[in-house]
């Protein structure tokens, strides 16, 4: 015996009204989870960021030997790490590395705050080995165009003899180039306020006129840091990418299920 089973109707497609063809519905837009504040993303951290991280726990130690240390002893560290005349002939790799282990001020320096969120900012971007390359160029190219006139000026005489060992060590050219960099990756509006307010805080210490070849450094680092924007965009646009590929690909998937 065999039982005949009702099987509910079709839905009938939507009729064109007045010979307009029916239209497709507007995607219904797809709201995801509020971004929440995260203020401690600002800081450097062992997993995150671990090239910053790192590196900031160096200079903390450097500048709390700067403190409490001997002055004799610290005074003596820091002239052996210049990158004056001198020492770039002698030994370049070993006081490039070695001067960008100091803080110029200590611990009280503003650089200090640029240092750890500008390099967190950029490392989480871009990553630590590009943001090491990007510290690394503007440390090493900025203090090489400032020295390099110094040491030509005093063979033509413009300079005295003693200008060959000017004490020369810090991270503010690396740092002067990685705000540059970061603010290639910003919108619009902030870029313009960080490059806007950093180039005029540089230029104000130009004018001032107390060490114009680390005030002209900066500027010069400052450049070096605009002038990877090309690759560094790049970069980030595929990060993001990547990142928003999962995202994208189920968005599609339900869409294309719907449609079925």
């Amino acid at each position: 015996m065999t039982t005949a089973v009702e099987t509910a109707p079709a839905p009938e497609a939507p009729r064109p009204l007045n010979g307009i063809p029916a239209q497709p519905r507007p995607p219904v837009a797809e709201t995801g989870p509020r971004r929440r504040l995260r203020p401690w993303r600002l800081l450097p951290a062992p997993a995150g960021t671990p090239f910053t991280f790192t590196y900031a726990l160096v200079l903390l130690g450097t500048s709390l030997f700067m403190e409490f240390a001997d002055p004799d002893t610290v005074s003596a560290a820091l002239r052996a790490s210049s990158t004056d005349v001198t020492h770039l002939a002698q030994s370049p790799v070993l006081v490039l590395v070695a001067s960008a282990l100091w803080i110029a001020g200590g611990i009280t320096s503003p650089f200090v705050i640029a240092f750890v969120v500008v390099l967190t900012a950029l490392e989480r971007r871009i990553g630590g080995l590009r943001t090491a390359g990007v510290f690394l160029l503007g440390h090493v190219l900025a203090t090489l165009a400032t020295e390099i006139p110094v040491g030509l000026s005093v063979m033509a005489g413009h300079l005295p003899d003693s200008s060959l060992h000017r004490l020369d060590y810090g991270i503010s050219f690396g740092v002067a180039a990685s705000i540059g960099a970061l603010a290639g990756l910003l919108t619009p509006w902030p870029r313009l306020l960080v490059l806007g307010g950093f180039a005029a805080m540089l230029l104000q210490d130009l004018i001032a006129f107390t060490d114009p070849m680390t005030s002209w450094g900066h500027l010069l680092a400052l450049a070096i840091g605009v002038a990877t924007w090309p690759l560094l965009r790049r970069r980030h646009f595929l990060l993001s990418g990547r990142a928003g590929a999962p995202a994208r690909s189920s968005r599609s998937a339900r869409r294309s299920a719907t449609t079925v």
